[in-house]
């Protein structure tokens, strides 16, 4: 008898022996987990066995459980293939997670604070075990769970899914769509680096927009929380992305899979009659359990798809972290995320409220009630021609508005400009400008021209033709002017131009100016007669700073183009003694002898 008030293991051993009181011992803890299944139902099931007890031990998880009461214990077989469902649905689910644990691991090393925020990024990706890792996986998967939602909708409506029973659980597929969109977004900020800051800046401006101005101003200052994202606009969009937007998120993804649930998943159009819904009517041999095809199956989709995720993150995808951000530094060709495209594409068409907010409004109110819209019964192809052709078209003006968000479309940047921001730019995109990665020992001081390379193409001698281009900058308005321009507009205080050679072993120097002078001859209308100066100085021990600065022509432009006469050359714009007008534009870097730029891993 057992001196404890309830039979222990031991006594189970004294009287069945140790191993059959082992045996089932684990039998009551994997049923008490499974909720009803035991070791020889789950063997059973994963040799795809039909069950030996009676009655389906794989039905009680569902009916009794808690993981599976929100997954049907039987599916209709025509719904288990490839088509109709494309597994969309449950890979817009696992990305859900797939997110929230990746982003559960970058939080314990983040601090939402623009003092700290970049160095926690670089901290991540360096010093962090896996960090460059989970950060690669958790922002692949943010873009990959956009797309898996919006295809799985298109899916959707494309088999007629829609229709009655079904208009609320689309409602709430719409919503989750804005959700996914709008948590991605927030997430934009984050890493507090240029390309956030200013793909940020682009979307949160289309809220300023917002009818009435006093409406659109303060709904603006609640979301960047000042008149610039700063502190508090970091912090807004952090709660944003790990608390506000999840909460929504999470609710509606349960309401969605309950009214799933409810109404069975839809059949393919031709396998009902017209008008009728029979999902929830599943004939006994059209029956496939989820446990275990169904479980197995989806198992098989999450080894797939992480498998694919952690490919690419290991060899093609990476993750971008461009320059530390700055409110008073606007890169070229900045864009808001691609699934915002359209949205900044239809912007370049005119007003900012209607097509900044008016415009998107109707957009997502129409995705709303296009269940309550269309209204017929049948859900075939045949019978849907115009919805159908609706969605290509809608489709196709997606396709086009977002081709006209890129940054070469309808944004005219002068070609000088684009030169000095090529030499020049700082890490964006996993690029940089030509200029920037030169070790710092190969950035030689000195004055040098890309008229080196023009003397060098005519043979003529390159000391010969630099010591006239000094004497003619030392003796001419143009020298002065390129003085007072450098002094003024650059603060760099040289007094005279001494132009040399670059130096036989600068050799990556010497290549990154003969980018330079080959892209400046690549706009002979534009900028006629073009020869840029490098100068590099060192203002303190351990600090170089390189100017770029491009002379031409001026001519005239009319619509971002420059007019050319019957002859198809460019009209040079004259001063009053009829003289050519000389322009001038430059910038400048500063490399630190500590510094090392290089391309990222898989760029």
């Amino acid at each position: 008898m057992s001196v404890l008030p309830f039979p222990s293991f031991l006594d189970d051993v004294k009287e069945k022996g140790l191993k059959r009181a082992a045996l089932e011992g684990v039998n009551e803890v994997v049923e008490r987990i499974t909720v009803g299944m035991n070791v020889q139902d789950i063997r059973e099931a994963l040799r795809g066995e039909p069950a030996s007890r009676k009655p389906n031990p794989r039905l009680q998880p569902h009916a009794d459980g808690f993981w599976l009461h929100m997954r049907p214990s039987y599916f209709n077989r025509s719904v288990t293939g490839l088509y109709p469902t494309f597994r969309l649905g449950w890979l817009s689910t696992y990305f859900v997670f797939f997110e929230t644990l990746t982003g559960i691991f970058l939080m314990i090393w983040y601090t939402p604070s623009p003092e700290v925020a970049y160095a926690n990024m670089l901290n991540i990706m360096s010093n962090v075990p896996f960090g460059q890792f989970v950060r690669d996986l958790h922002r692949l998967g943010a873009e990959a769970m956009v797309l898996i939602v919006f295809l799985h909708m298109l899916r959707t409506f494309f088999t007629g899914s829609y229709k009655k029973p079904r208009q609320f659980t689309w409602f709430t597929g719409v919503i989750l769509l804005i959700c996914t969109m709008f948590l991605s977004f927030s997430g934009y900020l984050l890493p507090w680096d240029q390309l956030a800051l200013w793909a940020v800046t682009i979307g949160a401006s289309m809220i300023e927009a917002s009818p009435p101005p006093v409406v659109g101003t303060n709904l603006n200052l609640l979301l960047r929380g000042g008149p610039d994202i700063g502190a508090n606009g970091l912090l807004r969009f952090y709660l944003l992305h790990v608390l506000a937007v999840p909460a929504v998120l999470f609710i509606f993804t349960g309401v969605h899979y309950y009214k799933v649930i409810i109404h069975g998943h839809s059949l393919p159009p031709a396998a009902e009659n017209i008008g009728e819904d029979t999902a929830k009517r599943v004939p006994l041999d059209k029956r496939v359990y989820f446990i275990p095809d169904i479980l197995t199956s989806e198992i098989m989709w999450i080894g797939v798809t992480t498998l694919i995720l952690v490919v690419l993150v290991t060899w093609f995808f990476h993750a971008p972290l461009e320059a530390h951000a700055d409110n008073q530094v606007t890169p070229l060709g900045t864009t808001a995320p691609w699934y915002f495209l359209w949205i900044q594409g239809a912007l370049k068409l005119g007003d900012k409220v209607l097509w900044g907010i008016i415009f998107p409004t109707i957009v997502i109110v129409f995705l709303l009630v296009i269940p309550y819209i269309d209204v017929t019964k049948s859900r075939r192809f045949a019978h849907r021609r115009f919805a159908l052709s609706v969605a290509f078209v809608l489709l196709s003006l997606l396709v086009f508005f977002s081709y006209m968000g890129l940054p070469e479309f309808g944004v005219k940047t002068s070609a000088d400009s684009e030169i000095l921001h090529e030499m020049l730019m700082e890490p964006a995109h996993n690029h940089m400008g030509t200029l920037r990665p030169i070790p710092y020992d190969q950035l030689v001081v000195g004055q040098f021209t890309t008229a080196q390379f023009e003397t060098n193409e005519f043979g003529g001698d390159i000391g010969t033709a630099l010591d006239s281009l000094n004497s003619e900058l030392a003796e001419s308005d143009l020298g002065a002017t390129l003085l007072s321009y450098l002094s003024i507009t650059q603060h760099l205080p040289i007094t005279s131009f001494n132009f040399v050679p670059i130096p036989a072993d600068a050799t990556e120097l010497y290549d990154g100016i003969s980018v330079l002078a080959h892209d400046i001859t690549q706009h002979p209308a534009e900028m006629p007669n073009a020869w840029s100066a490098v100068i590099v100085t060192q203002p303190q021990a351990g600090l170089k700073r390189v100017d770029v600065v491009i002379i031409w022509d001026e001519v005239e432009i009319e619509a971002g183009v420059p007019v050319l006469d019957e002859n198809g050359n460019p009209v040079f714009v004259l001063d009053e003694n009829g003289e050519r007008i000389q322009r001038i534009n430059g910038d400048y870097m500063y490399i630190h002898a500590d510094s090392q730029y290089f391309p990222a891993p898989g760029a």
